[in-house]
């Protein structure tokens, strides 16, 4: 069978070139955004379900030295792809091709200290389907969105983080997901520019947390009311993250 066109493209100012399909789902800017959010450390296990091509578990693995990471996608041909971009990275992360609701022993044998996830952004009940299945799958899928939270849930261990980033129209339904399952909740939308509504938003959740629920001010992704000349116009901390793979504060006053 023949391979579908791939596009090489740079993340984190070329430290990751990566491989995805020219024409199905492609990773942009927000797994980059949740692997900085992601507040993990040397030594630490991290598990990323639906890690498509892998942008975000990579993006996290080469800010922390000494972190282990796992990544689960359905999609076999993303998930090759996957250990493929790891490989050319000199990174370890092991993929395993599995469904979430599904999950096979030797990972529901284990605990994470954090999991994180970008879950397909629309509910395919009231949205279009895509033409590419791979895209299709990516952005709306069949998994309900409290499968999700119930597989991070189960492989989180005590005191471990979720760390989820999706649109803003499904913060309700995630909220009440999450805080059915886990606490200290925190939540940072994310808006294009200063006094734009916000499109996604960030959440940050712990097992057995018991920190009060904590709204951030929104992160803005771009400098000044609009586009005005050429060339990326991304406020400061957003450059950051996106070049050299800085941290992202989550709980911001």
């Amino acid at each position: 069978m023949t391979e579908p066109p791939l596009t090489d493209d740079r993340f984190l100012d070329g430290r990751l070139n990566i491989l995805q399909p020219k024409d199905g789902y492609r990773a942009g800017v927000d797994p980059v955004l949740l692997a900085a959010a992601v507040p993990a450390r040397a030594g630490e296990t991290v598990l990323e379900l639906g890690c498509g091509v892998g942008v975000a578990s990579l993006c996290l693995l080469s800010r922390v030295n000494g972190l282990l990471g796992t990544g689960i996608e359905m999609q076999t041909f993303y998930a090759e792809l996957a250990c493929r971009n790891a490989e050319r990275a000199g990174l370890k992360l092991d993929v395993v091709t599995a469904d979430l609701r599904e999950l096979p022993p030797a990972i529901r044998a284990r605990s994470f200290h954090h999991v994180m996830m970008n879950p397909p952004y629309f509910d395919r009940a009231a949205s279009t389907p895509s033409q590419d299945q791979g895209r299709d799958i990516a952005l709306g899928g069949e998994t309900a969105m409290a499968d999700w939270i119930d597989a991070a849930a189960r492989r989180l261990r005590p005191k471990g983080t979720l760390t989820v980033i999706q649109r803003i129209e499904r913060l309700p339904e995630i909220i009440g997901l999450v805080a059915a399952r886990l606490g200290s909740i925190v939540i940072r939308p994310v808006a294009a520019r200063e006094g734009r509504a916000a499109g996604l938003f960030l959440l940050q959740a712990r097992k057995s947390g018991r920190a009060k629920f904590h709204l951030s001010p929104p992160l803005i992704l771009h400098e000044g009311a609009a586009h005005l000349r050429d060339g990326d116009d991304y406020a400061p901390e957003i450059r950051e993250i996106l070049r050299n793979g800085g941290a992202l504060e989550m709980k911001s006053d």
